[in-house]
Formats: structure tokens, C-alpha cells, sequence
């Protein structure tokens, strides 16, 4: 179950980086695909909120793969307790207030994670 777990952190970390770069870099491309409901002359004004949101990805990223590099396996699985733990709470207040698909792509992947964790 470690190495599934670790698989799992790996590619949450993967999609969190993939974010990063698409609301940091990209928001005005990328994110006008993703998010076609939103008025295309919203995401020149925009950049700066999608670009902080990238950045706040990044740390989630930095949590994540940290997690991986530790050697301690205490350590590495508290650390990684805390980002996916994150990362879930990222997930359930985005289908909150947002879109109920950011729990599918975001919490869940963080939920069974965390799961297999404790397994």
C-alpha cells in the first residue's frame, strides 16, 4: 500500500504542478479552455488572482514531493498527512463554493491517498 500511496502523492503532486503552471503562466490560454463559462475579456483582469492561486499550488507541490524525499517514514508520513489533508480540504471547499467536479479532480484523489496511508 506504501508504494501505491506514494504513486498516488506522486500524481496529485503532478496535477497540483500542472495548475501552477496554467494559472501562473498560461491563465489567459489554458484557462480560458477550461473554464469557457467565464467571459473571455475576465481573464486579462484576472491574471494576477489565477497567478496567486498558482503560487498557493505550488506550495501544495513543494508539501507533496518533500513528502516523497523523506527518509524518516514518521516524518515523510506526517508530512504527507498534512498536504494531502490540504489538499482535500482545497477539494471540499471548491465544490462548495465552486464546482462540485473540483472534489472528483482534487479531494478524491487526496481522500484515497490518505487512505492508503493509514492502510
Amino acid at each position: 500500500m506504501e508504494i501505491l500511496a506514494k504513486i498516488l502523492i506522486g500524481a496529485i503532486a503532478a496535477l497540483h504542478l500542472y495548475f501552477l503552471y496554467f494559472e501562473m503562466f498560461a491563465w489567459e490560454t489554458i484557462g480560458k479552455k477550461t473554464f469557457k463559462s467565464l467571459p473571455a475579456e475576465l481573464f486579462p483582469k484576472t491574471k494576477g488572482l489565477a497567478a496567486n492561486q498558482g503560487l498557493y499550488n505550488g506550495f501544495l507541490v513543494a508539501g507533496l514531493v518533500w513528502s516523497l524525499l523523506i527518509e524518516d517514514h514518521k516524518w515523510a508520513f506526517y508530512v504527507a498527512v498534512f498536504f494531502l489533508s490540504c489538499v482535500l480540504v482545497a477539494g471540499i471547499f471548491g465544490a462548495l463554493t465552486a464546482s462540485k467536479k473540483i472534489f472528483w479532480v482534487q479531494g478524491l484523489p487526496a481522500l484515497i491517498a490518505l487512505v492508503l496511508l493509514h492502510l
